[in-house]
């Protein structure tokens, strides 16, 4: 007897429907799977059959063929153990439910039948809903998630408990799971920091316009402090973005990830790999340039990190993704973050930034050394650097903030307001085009003769210039101006330009 369930997959972070046929015939007791199936695909057998057991069923006798289509696409996981399960069951006429080819079946079984979660639920889901299904049987810890997408969810604990499973209503996300505070990602309060206005300042311009910040002190200058408090700035994420950051974590596998309303902030170590940080590996995971879409992405102490990783950002950099090439599969994850980094002007830290205690030991050898591990490209993609030196100030007298937090909010908020209605995409100013930036660029006659002065004095390339033109918009954005004057190229010459020793900013 033949039988079809359906069940989906995951590739990268978008999921694929898998037809998963069951043929039962009369013959001596054989077992087999095709499709592409990787090892523990393969072991569903075992699973399968202890499961069906010990939830009070009969495995059938005779020959079981099992197929897996498409059989061009890899099947990893086990995720289909249950579609598996269903369609055994079907097939030998133990059928426990009736199923139309709009339901879904995603689940591990454990020996016991308990259905067990998985990963990448949310894109399964999202997938089978443009694909016409309805309803979707998912483990009971994966039905929230799942519910997103908006299909008919059917949480499902025990395999034996599959006759009943319609019988009680779908879950329900009246509404969704999100959490509006800014810990979940473990953030600081912008409002906290006292001091460092010109750091501040660069971080509210970088906020507005989504540029990427390098910021250079010493230690102990609190430059964690601020990179940690720039989600509290920026705005909330919108619906779509929340369910398109929900969908990454659900592929790299925090099934039980809270949904929030604030931007992520990735701070991984200093350690991490090159697959770590832009993805694949066996299971062809996210990395931390996706896990940061939509938000940001801190890397403490940039010259720590390898630099041949380091050089791995250039790419997702400009073009906000990275496409990996693994096992003869292409895929694509998206990476539109706002990176920060922050480092010491040395190995010692106090290059540059004498205290009155502290003095660099260090030689010029070293600095150089040490400076360089950031190649030039890398560095040149940083449209902000700033200094952030030791502050002079009594930690245990309280502080009147000159810019409360509720003021930053409002300026940012009208700044990006500013961008949404110049572009139709959603786009931010550091993603503007050539044709972009001449069109909406547009500056005072004062300020066009300082640029060319700046030009020439610096000697930029045209990248850089162009870097000044889109930092200048966004200043510009924040003053509600529609022409670019001389005080904001100011400004923005401030923030980019640079000598040869990049800390002279």
């Amino acid at each position: 007897m033949f039988y079809k369930t359906y069940s989906a997959g995951i590739i990268g972070i978008d999921g694929f429907i898998v037809e998963v046929e069951t043929d039962l015939t009369k013959g001596l007791p054989q077992y087999s799977l095709v499709g592409l199936p990787d090892s523990a695909v393969k072991e569903s057998k075992e699973r399968v059959r202890s499961a069906i057991r010990n939830s009070g069923f009969a495995f059938p006798l005779g020959r079981i063929t099992i197929n897996l289509a498409p059989a061009s696409l890899k099947k990893i996981g086990a995720a289909y153990d249950l579609a598996v399960a269903v369609g055994i069951l079907s097939a030998s006429r133990q059928a426990p439910i009736q199923l139309d080819d709009r339901t879904l079946l995603i689940g591990e079984l454990s020996l016991d039948g308990q259905i067990k979660p998985i990963r990448g639920i949310l894109p399964m889901a999202l997938t089978a809903k443009k694909r016409g299904f309805t309803r979707i049987i998912v483990p009971l810890e994966n039905a929230p998630e799942a519910s997103l997408s908006g299909l008919l969810t059917y949480p499902l604990e025990y395999l034996k408990d599959l006759p009943v499973v319609f019988k009680h209503p779908p879950y329900s996300a009246r509404k969704l799971p999100f959490h509006s505070h800014s810990h979940s990602f473990n953030t600081n309060d912008y409002s906290a920091i006292i001091g460092q206005q010109q750091a501040k300042r660069a971080l509210e311009i970088a906020a507005s316009g989504s540029h990427h910040i390098l910021m250079v002190g010493p230690p102990g200058s609190g430059k964690t402090l601020l990179a940690s408090s720039l989600p509290s700035i920026l705005p909330p994420l919108t619906v779509e973005q929340m369910i398109e950051v929900m969908k990454i974590y659900s592929a790299y596998g925090k099934t039980n990830h809270p949904m929030v309303n604030v931007r992520p902030f990735r701070a991984p170590h200093h350690s991490i790999t090159s697959v770590g940080l832009i993805g694949g590996g066996a299971l062809l995971k996210p990395g931390e340039i996706t896990l940061a879409h939509h938000g940001v992405l801190y890397l403490d102490e940039i010259c720590e990190f390898p630099r041949q990783v380091l050089n791995l950002l250039r790419q997702p950099l400009e073009e906000r993704r990275i496409e990996l090439h693994r096992n003869r599969q292409i895929v694509s994850f998206p990476a539109n973050f706002m990176l920060i980094g922050n480092m010491n002007p040395c190995p010692c830290g106090y290059f540059g930034f004498p205290d009155g205690i502290h003095q660099c030991r260090c030689g010029s050898p070293a600095i150089e050394r040490y400076q360089n591990r950031i190649s030039g490209p890398l560095l040149d993609r940083f449209d902000i650097r700033v200094e952030v030196p030791r502050q002079e100030i009594d930690p245990f007298h309280t502080q009147v903030e000159e810019n409360p937090l509720q003021a930053i909010q409002k300026r940012v908020l009208s700044a990006i307001k500013w961008q949404e209605d110049r572009f139709s995409s959603g786009k931010r100013n550091s993603e503007m085009d050539l044709a972009e930036i001449k069109r909406f660029c547009i500056m005072s006659p004062k300020a066009k003769s300082m640029l060319r002065q700046v030009y020439q004095h610096f000697c930029l390339s045209h990248r850089g210039l162009h870097r000044i033109l889109k930092l200048a918009r966004t200043i510009a954005d924040l003053d509600s101006s529609e022409t670019i004057i001389e005080q904001h190229i100011a400004e923005a010459v401030q923030f980019r330009t640079q000598e040869k020793n990049i800390f002279s900013i």
